[in-house]
């Protein structure tokens, strides 16, 4: 019984679509989504706008957020994908403990950064789409993971996933995918089979095809931080 449940809190590690739509429908519209940093303050978003901007991590206040290219350069066209910086609250700041390079780094023109990659809807929200430590570059396009692995979590036979690159000879990298696969219905472990291959064709069908993954590992378990965020070096490193 979650009826005495009045507010809901998350943040810290996105949350697949498909996964949120559930929590919303189970527990009612009082799922606040927090995006924030120890660094400062980001946005929010509640149920009821959320569900209109599915994906969103809120609405940030005008001039709040930026969006900036690898050369520096603030986008202003809606959906153009680039690095979040955020304004930090008036007289707010930070340094890295013995990193001034890194601290530098951070910030720009009185906005910092914490590595998010995303984009400004026409209508000023907030989207995410990965970080720019974890982008694959394949065949000279940028590929951030993150827009990869909500696809990877559709397929029914698929317990867990998440994308990541790999060095290739000729793309520089290609994109692969670590998955866990999900129990039968007994509760033993699936016989992958021919899954490999049935994976690889059901990518190819909902991805472009820059996008598609050329690699399938299976794993028992997908390495996350405490926080819930994906160590996607380390899926890289089982890899080699």
């Amino acid at each position: 019984d979650v009826s005495s449940l009045r507010f809901i809190i998350h943040g810290a590690a996105p949350c697949p679509v498909e996964d949120k739509h559930a929590v919303i429908e189970w527990f009612g519209p009082i799922v606040t989504e927090i995006y924030a940093a120890t660094e400062g303050m980001g946005t929010l978003v509640t149920s009821q706008e959320w569900l209109e901007k599915p994906g969103t991590v809120g609405r940030p206040a005008p001039g709040s957020v930026r969006i900036v290219d690898d050369e520096g350069t603030r986008l202003g066209e809606p959906g153009a994908i680039g690095t979040v910086f955020i304004q930090p609250a008036s007289g707010a700041d930070f340094e890295y403990h013995g990193a001034r390079d890194k601290t530098a780094g951070a910030k720009r023109d009185g906005y910092f950064t914490v590595g998010d990659v995303g984009y400004l809807d026409e209508d000023g929200y907030l989207f995410l789409t990965g970080r720019s430590s974890e982008l694959i570059i394949t065949g000279g396009t940028n590929v951030y993971p993150a827009e990869i692995d909500e696809t990877l979590l559709a397929h029914p036979r698929v317990l867990d996933a998440a994308a990541f690159g790999l060095p290739d000879p000729e793309w520089g990298e290609v994109v692969a995918a670590a998955v866990v696969v999900a129990p039968d219905g007994d509760g033993r472990s699936a016989d992958v089979g021919d899954l490999e291959s049935e994976l690889l064709a059901y990518y190819r069908e909902r991805l472009p095809a820059y996008k598609a993954p050329k690699i399938i590992r299976f794993v028992e378990d997908i390495p996350r931080s405490e926080a819930g965020k994906i160590y996607r070096r380390k899926l890289g490193q089982r890899s080699v």
